[in-house]
């Protein structure tokens, strides 16, 4: 009889799913995609950029600069004006080198787009480009 009452008491024991190891590759999942997630910067104001059929892809890393059609210059969301270019272009490639990317506005002025582009050169931006959309063909 102390057979049974000893399978008897095993079987009333609690069984239940370990879910710490569940637990840890949850957590491992969330690291990964945290670390390989690359975050697309943008300017934080909206620019109806002009088309061209000769426009590429460029790298993703780079310094976004928007130029709207009031003439406003912005930058991480706020605006800087013409003569917070250059201090930012410089601030920004003794990081490490990279493109300035102008993205202006069809209906901004062009005389100002040039000297936002004078400002990024004479920070040291070696590659100034203007951000375009590809046109439909």
């Amino acid at each position: 009889m102390g057979r049974l009452r000893d399978l008897a008491a095993e079987d009333n024991s609690d069984t239940g799913i370990d879910m710490s190891p569940l637990i840890d590759c949850v957590f491992i999942l969330l690291i990964f995609f945290i670390v390989t997630t690359t975050f697309v910067e943008e300017t934080g104001v909206e620019v109806d950029k002009p088309q061209a059929a000769s426009s590429v892809r460029l790298e993703k890393t780079s310094i976004l600069i928007a130029l709207t059609d009031k003439g406003e210059v912005v930058y991480g969301g706020r605006e800087i004006g013409v003569s917070g270019v250059q201090p930012l272009v410089k601030r920004m490639l003794q990081k490490e080198e990279v493109p300035v990317i102008i993205q202006a506005d069809t209906a901004a002025q062009s005389g100002l787009l040039v000297r936002i582009i004078d400002e990024a050169k004479l920070a040291g931006a070696v590659k100034v480009s203007i951000a375009s959309r590809q046109s439909k063909s």
